[in-house]
């Protein structure tokens, strides 16, 4: 390996994100590497709040969303205790359970996508991951699991909502094709073949 990566895990609710954000540090730790796994929202204060307003305990409009999820990324990116980049910096690779991905597809359904991309300009311009897996389940699977998993669902997590979310994050990648490297993993199957898709995918950057 050349250097440390950041790599971001994308998907709609219900894609298994998170299992896989935990599968691949365990392997890169077993590898012997220094892992750092988060996630967005943060635990931080925004990112609490943020919480709160997906469960539905506090209510606010979709551009206010907007705007804490973005705070609550620059802190991400910048904070001097447990920032990206100060992780980075220390020789940690870095996987994220969501990064910008997530507000150009989660929130350009409910406005200008492209609003949302200069908005995290900032972001991206300050780190842009090395690589960004889409895990790509079909929103019926996805919401099929979420209901078999939780007693409620949250802000976002309708069908209809879904079905967009997953046609904005393609939109999306089209759109930025060019800047970012994307990977889509087929997330309809077993979390063990993901999870050796993804390896497959990165393997040839860990040598």
């Amino acid at each position: 390996m050349t250097k440390n990566l950041f790599i971001a895990l994308e998907g709609i609710d219900g894609s298994g994100k998170s299992t896989q954000v935990r599968l691949l540090a365990e392997k890169l730790r077993d590898a012997g590497y220094k892992v750092h796994a988060t996630f967005e929202p943060t635990n931080g204060m925004i990112g609490s709040l943020l919480r709160n307003i997906l469960k539905g305990s506090v209510k606010a409009d979709e551009r206010t969303i907007a705007g804490l999820f973005l705070a609550d990324r620059l802190d991400h990116i910048l904070n001097e205790e447990y920032g990206l980049l100060k992780m980075l910096g220390e020789g940690y690779t870095v996987i994220s359970d969501r990064y910008y991905f997530s507000s150009y597809a989660y929130h350009g359904t409910h406005m200008d996508m492209d609003w949302v991309i200069a908005c995290n300009k900032m972001c991206a311009d300050l780190l842009r991951p090395d690589v960004t897996i889409f895990i790509d389940v079909p929103p019926e699977v996805s919401m099929q699991r979420i209901s078999a998993g939780r007693q409620s669902t949250e802000l976002y997590e309708t069908l209809d909502n879904l079905t967009n979310v997953r046609a904005k994050y393609l939109e999306a990648f089209d759109k930025l094709k060019d800047q970012e490297k994307i990977i889509t993993i087929e997330g309809n199957q077993s979390i063990e073949a993901i999870a050796g898709d993804i390896w497959d995918q990165l393997s040839s950057s860990f040598k």
